[in-house]
């Protein structure tokens, strides 16, 4: 097969989960020799840097295309009145052209596949300001009408898809995430955790939330069950990090941690670099996650992968993907959150139960198992068409 592969989530700068899902996506699918790729990308700007950024996944089975002569932002903002063909734009012919950003332009060659995360649009716009709801719903719905194939990340999204978009479900296909278990494991020296703790000047016993400060992933909820413990405890509790990069309504997070006069207890360190995380996440008592919504939620599984036990909400995809390995609880049961942070630090049998446990279910994903999922189902849907 020849596959198209639009790359351009692998030039951001900072990534969050879709940027990391591509970039491990595309290095796991590459190793497949059996197939030719072209990886398509826009660089009107800083060319030099985009080039060197995309060479690195240059091959023997690899052609590279980059669209340098028209902006990617100026091209979105017209093809809906002016449909200027992808094709136009990156000629090399293919088998199918995968889009990784819930985006398909118009006139893209072969077989159209999207990766489609989720539908918080539709669940909560109210996390999010009303011109991203907008552009999302507008993007989907015609990304829906154009794709030959919908990707998604897990059982979960693939029902909120079907419900709010009306996709035929032999449409969709699930193609669930992974991890690098070369770097989230639990094995990872003492020394580092401590140079990482010295860095991020952590000098005291945490526990860890990391990922986008914004509503849709609940730290409200952290930060009130965490003053439930705070009260109990005292001093004696461990502090709370907050790591990540500041979102849409952070300054709400942010006020909250002072109206509770817990500003010297909770620790916000910007957003993390991945090189950091594993460490991070490894020198924690434990993983906080019980965000209102999730297409997969990928932090959680590499806090298990490191050995650390991990809270989550019983939303959405979570327990799908921690499954009996994590605690589970309502999203707004914070009692519950705030004895299990007790639980683990003033319990060290508690905790290795925990552990354990994550370790075993984090096993089951990986991201070489993803691409080859996603190959298979290349393969399924080009011999349909042949018969």
């Amino acid at each position: 097969m020849k596959i198209a592969l639009d790359v351009q989530s692998l030039l951001e700068e900072k990534k969050t989960g879709i940027g990391w899902t591509v970039q491990m996506m595309v290095e796991n699918m590459l190793q497949a020799e059996e197939n030719d790729y072209v990886l398509n990308y826009f660089a009107f700007r800083k060319k030099n840097k985009a080039r060197n950024i995309i060479n690195r996944y240059n091959n023997k089975n690899t052609y590279i295309q980059c669209c340098a002569w028209f902006p990617l932002a100026i091209y979105r903002r017209i093809w809906r009145y002016i449909p200027i063909p992808y094709a136009f734009l990156f000629r090399h012919k293919c088998d199918i052209t995968q889009f990784f950003n819930f985006v398909i332009p118009p006139g893209a060659r072969g077989l159209k596949s999207v990766y489609i995360y989720d539908m918080v649009f539709k669940a909560y716009p109210e996390t999010m300001e009303e011109t991203t709801r907008r552009y999302m719903e507008q993007q989907m719905t015609e990304s829906c009408n154009r794709a030959d194939l919908i990707i998604t990340i897990s059982e979960f999204s693939k029902n909120e898809i079907i419900k709010y978009m009306n996709v035929n479900p032999d449409k969709i296909k699930v193609v669930p995430c992974g991890i690098d278990h070369s770097i989230y494991h639990e094995r990872i020296a003492s020394r580092v955790i401590c140079e990482i703790k010295k860095k991020y000047d952590l000098n005291k016993e945490y526990f860890l939330y990391v990922g986008t400060l914004e509503p849709r992933k609940n730290i409200k909820a952290i930060i009130y069950a965490y003053r439930l413990l705070v009260q109990r405890k005292g001093d004696d509790s461990p502090n709370l990090v907050l790591a990540g990069k500041k979102g849409w309504g952070y300054e709400e997070i942010a006020n909250l941690v002072n109206e509770l006069q817990l500003d010297k207890k909770v620790i916000f360190t910007g957003y993390i670099e991945e090189d950091d995380k594993p460490a991070l996440i490894s020198g924690a008592v434990g993983f906080l996650f019980p965000s209102l919504y999730e297409g997969f939620g990928i932090p959680p599984l590499e806090a298990m992968a490191c050995g650390t036990p991990v809270l989550v909400s019983n939303e959405a995809s979570l327990p799908e993907v921690v499954g009996n390995a994590g605690m589970k609880v309502a999203h707004n049961d914070y009692d519950s959150m705030s004895e299990f942070m007790e639980k683990l630090f003033f319990e060290p049998g508690y905790r290795h139960k925990w552990s354990e446990e994550g370790i075993k279910q984090a096993q089951l994903f990986s991201w070489e198992n993803s691409a080859k999922k996603l190959l298979d189902v290349y393969q399924a849907y080009q011999k349909k068409g042949k018969n």
